[in-house]
């Protein structure tokens, strides 16, 4: 454990620097200080060693013995020092220059392109070099694992509630619809069903982990529930059994935006159901996302969803 008699880097960098000038105001030009704060630094320099470091004239400013055996002794430290900021240097960079986020299917497939073509674009802008993205696209649970492992920097994911044991940050808010396909008789216009009729109903789903089908089982806890008619691992294959005639299915409303634009697919009005999720920023460490692109990045999600927070 370091006495209290080290003086700090800065202190030593400017008297080796006073060693090689001959002059204070010089080295204190050199490290972009003013000569008073480097007479300042170099009093309290001197109280901490307990003996006089310089020695002042009209030609300028001279090391004591003292002070030429402290600087030969700073060396080293003071080359450790300019190596352990050089790595710092290099790693912060390295973490603005990339960023790996994973994100659950929905946000994945249609919302997280869109963000990062925008950040980019910003750091454009900005001068910034753009970031180069990695994006892992899988479900909810697999998100929240992989960032609390630290494999990815970021993640994104969709349910009723953010992953427990990580920082997150509110995104935006989504909601699922009931569709079906164009011949299946809740189809028709005039129809509605109750939450107890879809619970009934077998249905097709996304497998165990997505927060889709988190959200759904949530919303019909409580009521007797059908087993699934199929369990798919993506919301593509999902539409397509349901336009198959596999059955209803609840999915975002941005997965299925096209279809009920195009009439692929049909929205079924449920009475009694709340099938409205939270998109949620995780992420490990501090109360606020990694300063860089990855606080860039949550900052402008929560702004083009309209959400600032929990």
């Amino acid at each position: 454990m370091l006495g209290n008699h080290v003086p700090d880097l800065r202190a030593l960098e400017l008297l080796a620097l006073v060693g090689r000038t001959g002059s204070l105001s010089a080295a204190a030009a050199e490290t972009g200080i003013t000569q008073q704060a480097a007479s300042s630094r170099m009093r309290t320099t001197e109280a901490l060693v307990g003996a006089p470091l310089l020695s002042r004239s009209r030609k300028g400013s001279a090391l004591t013995p003292t002070g030429e055996l402290v600087v030969q002794w700073s060396t080293r430290v003071l080359e450790a020092a300019a190596e352990l900021d050089a790595g710092l240097q290099a790693l912060r960079s390295d973490r603005r220059a990339h960023l790996s986020v994973a994100a659950s299917l929905t946000i994945a497939e249609h919302l997280l392109p869109g963000w990062l073509v925008a950040v980019r674009d910003q750091q454009r802008r900005r001068g910034v070099p753009p970031t180069e993205f990695v994006m892992t696209a899988t479900n909810s649970e697999r998100v929240a694992a992989l960032v609390a492992a630290g494999t990815v920097d970021l993640g994104f994911v969709e349910g009723p509630q953010p992953p427990a044991g990580l920082q997150h940050q509110l995104v935006g808010v989504d909601e699922l619809v009931v569709v079906v396909a164009p011949d299946h008789p809740w189809a028709q216009k005039s129809r509605r069903i109750h939450a107890v009729t879809l619970a009934a109903t077998p249905l097709v789903v996304r497998e165990v982990g997505s927060g889709t089908r988190e959200v759904l089982e949530r919303a019909l806890s409580g009521l007797p529930v059908a087993d699934p008619a199929l369990e798919l691992s993506s919301a593509a294959a999902v539409r397509a059994a349901v336009m198959a005639g596999a059955g209803p299915a609840a999915l975002s409303s941005h997965a299925v935006r096209d279809d009920l634009a195009s009439g692929r697919l049909v929205a079924v009005s449920v009475s009694g159901l709340d099938l409205s999720r939270h998109l949620h920023a995780v992420w490990t460490g501090g109360p606020t996302p990694p300063a860089g692109p990855a606080r860039d990045l949550v900052r402008w999600a929560a702004g083009r969803m309209g959400s600032t927070g929990d």
